[in-house]
């Protein structure tokens, strides 16, 4: 068998990364003009040392509000990092050094806080510091992989074409993160206002209806005995029942971050989900593949490579799996027999990696294989929405219409009788 073999780098671990906060500060550069910008520190005092090594002397520096109601405040989010990753990754194949690709980029940014993220990455950049020693300070936006891709880059002296591939993976996998919350959000949201439209119904307007029913002094059928019941109970216990409906939710969803525990059992279970759980199984190996294509391809070794990966497959079953497998390739195992190991990737995965490693192709199988259950995943969040639609109507139907149905039931009786 030939080995996969590949350019490797060492793999440098950050260290501690302290907690940066936002200042606005107002100063006199080295030509004596005023200037004043916007920059994350760890302190004033740091915000100061940083601005002296750009030759600018601080004469205000104030901490900005970060609170989630501050005005003009816009978090960015991923889908701008992969746009930030491809606009540098143009300029750089057009020629233009690192530094004046980020300053043109920070002035052209209608987000602010993306113009303060980018502005202190170029002024840093500008002092002879790293681009990836740089990134590193802002774990929140960049993290491991991005910046072990930049190291790579900076170390081959390729870094335009890293920033190629850095934003070819982020624009998929930015991609494949919203197909897979189209798929879970709309009958999310459906259920959301129908169970709200339910309780206003069993609280204001069934309760109307038992007065009316109160005067006709006949007996009501058992199934409006039933929802009068229930608009009872939930007119009494309304605090309860909220509790229950959004208290519930809340718990569960702060023990799905804190517990490693529930959160392998949720995650188990939503790939066992009809319907859900193979586009979930699809989306996990679309991101191993693609990650570990593009880390591979950058010269990362493979068992780095596999640690990037595993993180990035966003389930906690594939990480595992994943994470196995690396420990095997560490003993000496080829990837395909280490996959095939944990019962959990498909036939035609492992036989494409093994086509990959024999040929010395591995990166290029593995894109392959990643486009391939990303066009599954797009074609399957198109099947599954054309099929929830008319499900969710007849849901919403059965109980709109059984509690109308119930209200009207005793009126027809009466008319009968008449």
């Amino acid at each position: 068998m030939v080995a996969v073999t590949k350019t490797t780098h060492n793999r440098r671990k950050p260290s501690a990364v302290k907690k940066r906060y936002p200042y606005h500060w107002q100063g006199v550069n080295r030509k004596g003009k005023k200037v004043s910008g916007e920059m994350q520190a760890e302190s004033i005092s740091n915000l100061k040392v940083e601005l002296r090594r750009q030759g600018i002397n601080v004469l205000k520096a104030k901490r900005k509000s970060t609170g989630l109601f501050s005005v003009g405040s816009k978090k960015i989010k991923a889908m701008d990092i992969a746009l930030i990753s491809r606009q540098i990754s143009t300029m750089l194949n057009a020629g233009v050094p690192l530094v004046q690709s980020l300053e043109i980029i920070a002035r052209s940014n209608d987000n602010p806080a993306m113009r303060s993220l980018i502005g202190e990455v170029a002024a840093e950049v500008s002092t002879g510091t790293s681009l990836s020693n740089t990134l590193r300070k802002h774990p929140i936006y960049f993290d491991d992989l991005y910046c072990d891709l930049i190291s790579a880059g900076e170390q081959s002296g390729s870094l335009d074409t890293m920033y190629d591939r850095i934003a070819t993976y982020k624009e998929k996998a930015e991609a494949l993160k919203s197909k897979i919350k189209k798929a879970m959000l709309y009958p999310a949201m459906v259920v959301a206002v129908a169970t709200i439209v339910t309780l206003i119904l069993l609280l204001y307007v069934i309760p109307q209806f038992k007065d009316i029913f109160a005067g006709f002094g006949a007996e009501l059928p058992p199934f409006t005995l039933f929802v009068l019941s229930i608009s009872d109970f939930v007119s009494q216990f309304w605090y309860l029942v909220i509790g229950i409906l959004f208290g519930i939710p809340i718990i569960y969803l702060k023990a799905n971050q804190r517990s490693m525990k529930v959160k392998h059992i949720t995650e188990r279970t939503i790939l066992k989900i009809p319907a859900i759980g193979p586009i979930m199984h699809k989306g996990a190996l679309a991101r191993f593949a693609r990650t570990l294509s593009t880390t591979f391809a950058a010269g990362i070794p493979l068992v780095d490579s596999l640690t990037s990966a595993a993180g990035a497959s966003g389930n906690i079953v594939y990480k595992n799996a994943v994470m196995e497998m690396r420990n095997e390739v560490i003993a000496g195992l080829p990837m395909h027999i280490a996959m095939r190991s944990t019962n959990l990737f498909p036939d035609m995965v492992t036989q494409m990696v093994m086509i990959g490693e024999e040929s010395g192709s591995l990166d290029d199988m593995l894109a392959k294989v990643a486009h391939i259950y990303e066009q599954q995943v797009d074609d399957a969040v198109d099947g599954l929405t054309s099929l929830i639609e008319p499900m969710i109507m007849v849901v919403l139907g059965v109980i709109i219409g059984g509690l109308v149905i119930a209200m009207y039931l005793p009126i027809f009786k009466m008319g009968s009788i008449m």
